[in-house]
């Protein structure tokens, strides 16, 4: 892997790793009791790197734990999912066919979760399935991993990302409603812990806070706002290290402007990085926006065209400072029909991701790239 002063390519711990150090040391805290986490931010947003910065850290004090990480991004059937999971907690324990073998007999025997050798040669599966899934299949292997930590004596900790892919299932209460039942029976059992990701925050809003399942079982950890200032100060002595002089007070701009997004902001640096020698000015910085906007631009292009007029419209809303959807006034001016239709077009823009809104019912627009890109670009703005 090349060293570089602003990596966004890969998840950042030690040196690399900017604030949200109260953060770090929650989450060590929490998944050092044996409790379970959960992330629920928007991507890119830092949620990897604070994970495995909490879990560095808690080594580094002498806690011995083993950890297994996976995606539900791209599955779309409980079998896909109740198979990546167990193939995920045997390879934490184990590496050899024989003790698969002999796990998979010991601690799922009598479900129709086996190990088969040919899958194992030709494929790389541990387990796979030798009969249609069943309520107890399902069962089993949730509470595997518990089984399994309580067996070896050991502190287990299981990673799963997009875990708001679940919802794609067609039935997703055959994971979720099972799921809920083994955290509350297993309430106690600290040797093993679930850390929840997820980059889709309404979605998992919808499966954590819209519905009865979880209460209490998870412990929320949000990610703190990293100070501008820090953040701009990491970024100069980034330029330093290199070579490089930049004005702070132009960094703290860019930093202010991309809402504290750490992704974008390593981004915004290295390009800048690559495209300067010496002293930086403020041309540059301009040119590195515009070269991140021109990267970033098909993906807004295909939101706003994923969107119908109405909610274009309410974006527009959102954009201009309203907050009142439902007032006449904002109803007859942004062509949004009626109260009725102003719920339905903001349901639709907080499932497709685009806006969240907070406790007093505010609106956000979830991207903040994606922001600066229609006030300037697509609503064409003059004031950014």
């Amino acid at each position: 892997m090349i060293d570089t002063a602003f990596p966004y390519a890969q998840y950042v711990t030690g040196k690399n790793f900017v604030g949200r150090r109260a953060d770090v040391t929650l989450m060590g805290n929490l998944l050092g009791q044996g409790e379970n986490v959960l992330l629920s931010e928007p991507p890119k947003s830092g949620k990897t790197s604070l994970v495995q910065q909490a879990l560095f850290s808690m080594r580094m004090s002498g806690k011995v734990f083993t950890v297994g990480q996976f995606s539900a991004l791209n599955i779309r059937t409980p079998e896909a999912f109740l198979l990546r999971l167990g193939n995920t907690v045997l390879r934490m324990v184990a590496s050899a066919p024989a003790d698969y073998a002999a796990l998979t007999e010991k601690f799922l025997g009598g479900t129709h979760f086996v190990f088969d050798p040919a899958s194992y040669t030709d494929e790389d599966k541990i387990l796979s399935l030798n009969w249609d899934l069943e309520p107890s299949d399902v069962q089993a292997m949730l509470r595997f991993p518990y089984a399994l930590a309580q067996d070896r004596g050991a502190r287990l900790i299981l990673i799963i990302d997009e875990f708001q892919s679940l919802l794609r299932l067609e039935d997703p209460d055959t994971i979720l409603r099972p799921l809920d039942t083994c955290m509350r029976g297993m309430k106690g059992n600290n040797l093993f812990s679930w850390v929840i990701c997820g980059s889709g925050v309404n979605a998992m809003k919808t499966i954590f806070h819209g519905s009865q399942l979880f209460y209490k079982q998870l412990e929320r950890v949000t990610l703190s706002p990293v100070d501008e200032r820090e953040m701009a100060d990491h970024v100069h002595k980034g330029f330093l290290a290199a070579g490089k002089v930049v004005e702070k007070e132009l960094l703290q701009g860019a930093c202010r402007l991309f809402r504290g997004h750490l992704w974008y902001i390593n981004h915004f640096a290295a390009i800048c990085d690559h495209m300067s020698k010496g002293y930086i000015v403020e041309q540059a910085l301009v040119e590195a926006l515009a070269t991140m906007v021109n990267i970033h631009e098909p993906r807004f292009t295909t939101i706003m065209e994923d969107l119908t007029t109405h909610q274009v419209n309410l974006l527009r809303a959102v954009v201009d400072g309203v907050t009142r959807f439902s007032a006449a006034d904002v109803i007859r001016k942004y062509g949004l029909n009626s109260s009725a239709n102003v719920k339905r077009v903001k349901d639709a823009l907080m499932k497709k991701e685009v806006l969240v809104f907070d406790e007093n019912d505010n609106p956000h627009i979830i991207d903040p790239l994606f922001e600066y890109w229609i006030r300037k670009y697509y609503f064409e703005l003059k004031e950014v």
